[in-house]
Order: C-alpha cells, then sequence, then structure tokens
C-alpha cells in the first residue's frame, strides 16, 4: 500500500508524509488490540479474567420466640406467691411499679390465672433507675407483706399510681397498721432485697419491664417473656416448658 502511494503521490508534498505517519499508527494500533496487550489510554492490560462470584451467605437460625432463661432463681416458699402454692408452672413477673406496661400486664396475669389451672404467680422488684417512685413503691409491697397484705397493696399500687408520697395512705387503705408500715419503709429493710431480685432477674435473661419467666417448678425449664404479652403467649410459653 505504501508503494503505490509513492508511485501515485508527490514526495515532496508534505502531506504525503503526514499520511505515512497515520497509516504506521493505525495498523500499529490494530495489531496491538488484536493481541490483547493495549488500552486507549496506553495502559498495559492483560487478558480479562472473570470476576469469581460472591459466595452466598451463610444462613442465620432465627432468633427463639420465647429464648430459655438461664440462672433462674426458682421461687422459694416464703415468696409473695398468688395462686395455687403448688403448682406445677410459676409465671416469675420481674416488675416495676411506676411502668404503666407492668399496669395492663397485671390485669393479664390475673386473667391468666383464672383461665388456667395448675399456674401460680410471683412477682419480683425490677426497679428502673429513671422511675423516681419505683424504688420505694417496690419497698413497700415487702412492708405490707410483712403484715399479710402484698397483693392487696400491689393491687392499690396498679389502680392508684406509684406514688412515694401516698405509699403511708395507700397501707391505711388496704387496712395496714400505718406506724409500722412507716417505720418498715422509712427504715430501708428491704431496699436490699429490691436490689438483689433486679440483679437476679438481669442474670436470668430480664432487660427489661414487665419481664416474665415461665418456670416449671418439676424440671427446672424456663422461658423469657418480655414485655406486656397477650394472654394467648403466655399460654403458648406455658405450653412449651410443660
Amino acid at each position: 500500500m505504501i508503494e503505490k502511494l509513492k508511485q501515485t503521490a508527490n514526495l515532496g508534498n508534505p502531506w504525503f508524509a503526514i499520511a505515512l505517519v497515520l497509516i504506521g499508527a493505525i495498523v500499529g494500533y490494530g495489531f496491538a488490540v488484536s493481541s490483547g496487550t493495549a488500552s486507549l489510554t496506553g495502559d498495559t492490560v492483560g487478558d480479562t479474567v472473570p470476576e469469581a462470584e460472591a459466595p452466598a451467605p451463610t444462613p442465620t437460625e432465627p432468633e427463639p420466640e420465647f429464648p430459655e432463661a438461664q440462672n433462674i432463681v426458682a421461687p422459694v416458699a416464703d415468696e409473695n406467691v398468688l395462686g395455687d402454692a403448688d403448682a406445677t408452672i410459676t409465671v416469675i413477673t420481674y416488675t416495676d411499679f411506676e411502668c404503666p406496661f407492668c399496669t395492663r400486664h397485671h390485669g393479664t396475669m390475673l386473667q391468666l390465672l383464672e383461665e388456667v389451672d395448675d399456674v401460680n404467680l410471683v412477682y419480683r422488684h425490677y426497679p428502673l433507675s429513671f422511675h423516681a417512685n419505683a424504688q420505694k413503691s417496690a419497698e413497700a409491697t415487702e412492708c405490707a407483706a410483712d403484715q399479710g397484705k402484698f397483693w392487696e397493696y400491689v393491687d392499690t399500687l396498679f389502680e392508684k399510681g406509684a406514688d412515694v408520697n401516698q405509699l403511708v395512705t395507700y397501707a391505711g387503705e388496704v387496712g395496714l397498721n400505718t406506724a409500722t408500715f412507716e417505720d418498715c419503709l422509712n427504715s430501708g429493710k428491704y431496699a436490699q432485697k429490691t436490689q438483689d431480685e433486679m440483679n437476679d432477674g438481669a442474670a436470668s435473661g430480664i432487660r427489661g419491664t414487665p419481664g416474665n419467666i415461665v418456670y416449671n417448678n418439676d424440671t427446672g425449664e424456663g422461658v423469657v417473656v418480655s414485655g406486656a404479652q397477650s394472654i394467648d403467649r403466655f399460654k403458648a410459653a406455658i405450653a412449651l416448658v410443660e
């Protein structure tokens, strides 16, 4: 092709030299591209290697509906038990008397005892630090228990609201000796007990209120039911540990 151009073009013409340069560049680039060793930018490239497919994610086990409770402190004889003391199943509820969800939950637990046989209820304390009335209200229920009125006092707290300024008044309303009650409350007699119960609950898997452990007294098995769940959810948890 170049020889033909020499024969047909004027060698003194400057456009002839430019044409030769362009032809050389085109031929050289075509060779480089066909061999797979050059790119338009001049960067050296190798043969294209297809990317390996990303591995499929490892499937994870779904969270259990009712997690197994750990380090359960089993109910003991001197606890405040509502219902049949010899029942196979105990619902251990960790409660805060200033928690609005606990108020709703209390009614569900009373209904559960009416509808399900062989179940009783134990309340333990879980006074959250940001509830100003929770700690002393918890202690007040224990002072009421000294006079045999734990559940009556609990009912009153949930009905009227936890208020440290009304705790002695509530004691009178449920028939307690208010002087004895007030001495107990002011002494801090049950301050450590309420904190110990909260710590035990946290060790068992309780993270908030109301926190519940549905516990089989015969087998020692228990599951955590978090929050103010429906009565049907508690029935399902009971069936799981029976």
